[in-house]
């Protein structure tokens, strides 16, 4: 069988060096799971390593995209036939900006129909990503003051949503008014415009000088750098993101030697983790989003697979408050 993928053989702008190809689509093998792809957001994660940023660890031809929903259309031995027709999420195998997406059955997370395409389709990097950072990397609790930068991302509002599931004070931050009502509606504390108040005393004047329990950096830079010095002793910056495409200023960061310094990777989360483990924390998101405590903007524009460079230019211009580009068939 043939099918459309989108490929790309050097690093660089999407535009330029994404293409779109015929391949043939192999049966599954022992294990396995062929999915027909409905629908994928473009993230910045997906973007990101076509620019070259982890081109260490990535062997080209790759064919991008993290995740998406599609239905089962073919199982390999070992695999129940029960699970050809179900709508699943195909991560942890192959790249899923194509038409057909092999992984292990053990990796795909079954959907129930109460979620739609569009919901499911985005329910793994950045939902995950922000559960696992406030439960396991952070462990925040109800005594916990959590600030955020880029607050206004997709992840920036699952993590205002969180602090209302778990009970922790977000700040969240932002270079604009657009999102404070939205963002205090699911449950930040207060928002702080940077346009508008200067960070560092807007945080200690919020916390009696005392600055904040922990700090969510997803942008990187002189921002994000500034967030290490609105943080407590003992208290701890991490560094999720790479926005603005630069590092922060690690050395200045050094200098406030009392505060605890750490680096996640969803990706080193999933190599240490068992199958059970990685089931289980998609069933947990998946029950906060059916009871109406998580939900993803859904609001965006559907493009078609082969159309690939025309939604990727509309993903990096469009604003937040537009939505998400969709990928279909």
């Amino acid at each position: 069988m043939e099918a459309n993928c989108v490929k790309f053989y050097e690093f660089g702008s999407p535009q330029n060096v994404l293409k779109i190809e015929s391949k043939n689509v192999n049966p599954p093998l022992n294990g396995e799971i062929l999915v027909h792809m409905k629908l994928r957001p473009i993230n910045p994660s997906d973007l990101i390593p076509i620019k070259g940023a982890y081109s260490h660890r990535i062997t080209l031809p790759a064919t991008p995209g993290y995740e998406g929903i599609g239905v089962v259309e073919d199982v390999g031995v070992g695999v129940s036939k029960e699970l050809i027709g179900k709508r699943v999420l195909p991560l942890r195998g192959e790249g899923t900006w194509q038409e057909y997406v092999k992984t292990s059955a053990d990796f795909a997370v079954p959907v129930p129909d109460s979620i739609d395409d569009y919901v499911a389709a985005q329910l793994y990097i950045n939902p995950v990503t922000a559960w696992i950072v406030c439960t396991d990397v952070l462990e925040l609790k109800s005594s916990d003051t959590l600030i955020v930068n880029a607050s206004g991302s997709s992840i920036g509002r699952i993590f205002a949503q969180l602090s209302k599931v778990i009970g922790f004070r977000m700040i969240a931050v932002t270079r604009s008014d657009k999102y404070t009502n939205k963002l205090m509606e699911m449950g930040a504390y207060t928002v702080i415009n940077t346009t508008e108040r200067s960070l560092n005393k807007s945080v200690m004047e919020l916390t009696n000088g005392l600055g904040v329990t922990s700090v969510i950096d997803s942008v990187g830079g002189t921002e994000g750098t500034e967030l290490a010095f609105c943080v407590q002793p003992n208290g701890t910056f991490l560094t999720i993101g790479l926005l603005s495409g630069k590092p922060v200023d690690w050395k200045l960061i050094s200098q406030k030697s009392e505060i605890k310094v750490k680096l996640f990777h969803l990706r080193h989360w999933i190599q240490r983790i068992s199958i059970l483990t990685w089931q289980q924390t998609f069933k947990k998101l998946i029950t906060l989003i059916t009871e109406e405590k998580i939900a993803l903007n859904t609001s965006g524009d559907p493009y078609d697979l082969l159309d690939i460079k025309e939604a990727v230019s509309m993903s990096e211009s469009r604003n937040k408050e537009k939505g998400k580009v969709f990928l279909t068939n």
